[in-house]
């Protein structure tokens, strides 16, 4: 299983940008997906998180402006971010719950991260 994602940049303060990231592999089914995100000296945190059914979870700093969204038929999730701030300067990792055949559990795999430059 393979996450990889695109759509990181440099973006001004108050812009937007979008974050794709696309399963591929041997995969069975997909559960959650999210992403998270490590600003520099910082630990890694949780950002957003979508079920297979769509529900959605966010941190409470980016309620509002980031929306994450996914497409199961192309195994990919989304995160919309708008009213980008200096404070989502940050390494954004893409993360799924997999379950690559039927007989094998679920496991967390990880894409290897795509860049989000804030400048103010």
């Amino acid at each position: 299983v393979q996450l990889v994602e695109s759509g990181g940049g440099l973006v001004q303060s108050g812009g937007s940008l979008t974050l794709s990231c696309a399963a591929s592999g041997i995969i069975f089914r997909i559960n959650a997906m999210g992403w998270h995100r490590q600003a520099p000296g910082k630990q890694r945190e949780l950002v957003a998180t979508i079920t297979s059914r769509g529900s959605t979870n966010y941190t409470d700093s980016v309620k509002g402006r980031f929306t994450i969204t996914r497409d199961n038929t192309k195994k990919t999730v989304y995160l919309q971010m708008s009213s980008l701030k200096s404070d989502d300067t940050a390494v954004y990792y893409c993360y799924a719950a997999v379950m690559p055949t039927y007989f094998t559990d679920y496991g967390d795999y990880w894409g290897k991260g795509t860049l989000v430059t804030v400048s103010s």
